[in-house]
């Protein structure tokens, strides 16, 4: 029963909900929305009217019949009109007025109708003269506006900005309350609109719009084919590309707790899918990480400077895909696969002068604008072979650690499988071959003969010096004499012997002082533990 109650404890950690903007970079404006995550999906909602009980003969519009009263008038306020493209809109409904009292009526509601006179393409100032000198009955059709720009719509009851009255003109984003509720011709008290028995109810609610699955989703903070960071807002795209749209939000905090709370979500579902595929590999080809990055793209002509890509650490490989392996079959379709001993991992630009900053943010992912060249704090290369460097880019600090972490993991497991690598190589004629052995250090031998001509432990390397191109200088100390003995060599891949030479000293390093490390982790120094 413990352990049940952990699991549903554990699961309820992971659900959020909260009030969010939905913004249209298209129109520039942003919607009222309400997020739901869970485990596994995220679901925007948006507010509609449904009619809860009675018949409703048009789902789409509502007609009701307002009174207007001779304290209070219509007991609404409006906002919008078409000089602002927008709809008019209720913005307001004043408690036990007459618009609150029909129960049909809900801020947010498009005007369509007013007395049969269609006002869809109205501009403010019509509509308001319209519903002044409709009479002390108006009949006005609405339309539940489910997009309705954010700044249309108020909270219930909440002040809001009045009316120019010294004009005695109202302006389309503000409450024109005053002009339509103000002065009314009729001075005999008139009976309160109210709801005919058998008219249907209506109830405003939040319903399920999209419903985005988090299992291998993909998170982006920058705009599209841009290096410029989006303000307190961010975009989920799903593994068939279907998108949330961008996110908004209405401070810094708010914007990074959801960030937060949606990668760890992401993450757990990933490394569930770990373990299923695990399940079907070898001990020695198991996934030590994988995810989603962005790698920057090379050369000046691009059209976006950056290009989601799909990372993995298994077995002895580092993968780069397009789309994520979700079969077997995947695997051998990968775009770069590249031995573990023979890349380099290297963390870029953490701002190590501003150590207050990082440490209150890196966690959190707040990004603050800095004059540099590459404005994306959290950085990392992955050098391979022949010189060539992948540059990748991660939404959060805690993702740079942890990749950070796994390549020094998935290297060491590598270089501990493996034992030794052999290279070829030559110098002045000779065909040799060079090894790095875990256990024995450095050997050459000659590749025909297989005679030894050297060999030195990793700790009698005292340095090294190449000329950037195929040859290499080798500086070891005689355990005998401690004299410097020099030994240079010409490899067709310099820099993957040298990436090889790295990987077996660190993990030579890690198996004797696994501390040590930890200790070298720039990401990790600079973070606050959860």
């Amino acid at each position: 029963m413990y352990k049940r109650d952990q699991i549903e404890s554990c699961f309820r950690g992971r659900t959020k909900t909260g009030i969010a903007l939905l913004y249209d970079e298209v129109s520039e404006n942003a919607y009222d929305i309400r997020l739901k995550l869970t485990k596994e999906v995220l679901t925007i909602q948006k507010q509609d009217v449904v009619c809860v009980s009675g018949s409703d003969h048009s789902a789409n519009h509502r007609t009701v019949t307002l009174r207007r009263q001779p304290v209070g008038g219509l007991g609404l306020s409006i906002k919008g009109g078409a000089e602002h493209k927008v709809p008019v809109v209720i913005s307001k409904i004043f408690k036990n007025q007459a618009a609150e009292q029909t129960g049909m009526l809900f801020i947010g509601d498009a005007i369509i109708q007013v007395n049969g006179i269609n006002v869809e393409s109205a501009t403010h100032e019509e509509v308001v003269h319209l519903l002044r000198n409709a009479g002390d009955e108006v009949t006005i059709t609405v339309q539940y506006l489910r997009e309705a720009p954010s700044f249309l719509k108020l909270p219930l009851g909440s002040p809001g900005p009045s009316s120019d009255h010294s004009s005695g003109t109202s302006s389309p984003l503000f409450d024109s309350g005053l002009h339509l509720n103000g002065n009314s011709t009729n001075t005999a008290p008139s009976s309160p609109s109210s709801p005919i028995a058998n008219e249907p109810k209506y109830e405003k609610r939040w319903l399920d719009t999209l419903s985005v699955p988090l299992s291998m989703a993909r998170i982006s903070r920058y705009k599209t084919g841009t290096d410029k960071l989006r303000s307190n807002a961010f975009e989920v795209l799903a593994l068939d590309g279907v998108s949330t749209g961008i996110l908004q939000f209405y401070t810094a905090q708010e914007s990074a707790d959801w960030l937060r709370a949606m990668s760890t979500n992401i993450s757990d579902l990933t490394l569930q899918n770990m373990k299923m595929a695990n399940k079907c590999c070898s001990a020695s080809d198991q996934i030590i990480h994988m995810g989603w990055v962005n790698e920057r793209l090379e050369g000046t002509d691009s059209s976006q400077l950056y290009k989601f890509k799909f990372l993995a650490l298994k077995g002895s490989s580092f993968y780069i895909f397009s789309t994520p392996p979700v079969s077997t079959l995947d695997w051998v379709r990968a775009e770069k696969i590249y031995n573990l001993c023979e890349v380099l991992f290297k963390i870029h630009k953490l701002w190590l002068a501003d150590d207050c900053w990082l440490q209150a943010n890196l966690y959190l992912g707040i990004h603050q604008d800095f004059d540099l060249e590459d404005q994306r704090p959290y950085c990392f290369s992955v050098m391979v072979g022949h010189g060539k460097s992948h540059y990748f880019n991660v939404e959060l600090g805690s993702e740079l650690a942890v990749w950070e972490k796994s390549f020094q993991r998935a290297i060491f497991l590598e270089v501990q499988r493996t034992g030794s690598k052999t290279y070829m190589c030559s110098w002045q004629g000779d065909t040799l071959c060079f090894t790095v052995d875990f256990a024995l250090g450095f050997t050459c031998f000659d590749s025909k003969t297989k005679n030894v001509l050297w060999r030195f432990k990793f700790s009698q390397l005292k340095g090294s010096s190449d000329d950037g191109k195929t040859r290499v200088k080798l500086l070891f100390q005689n355990i005998d004499t401690k004299q410097i003995e020099t030994k240079e060599l010409e490899f067709q891949d310099l820099t993957a012997v040298l990436h090889c030479i790295h990987s077996f000293i660190a993990a030579k390093v890690a198996s004797v002082d696994p501390v040590f490390i930890d200790s070298q982790s720039i990401a990790r120094k600079y973070m606050y533990s959860n």
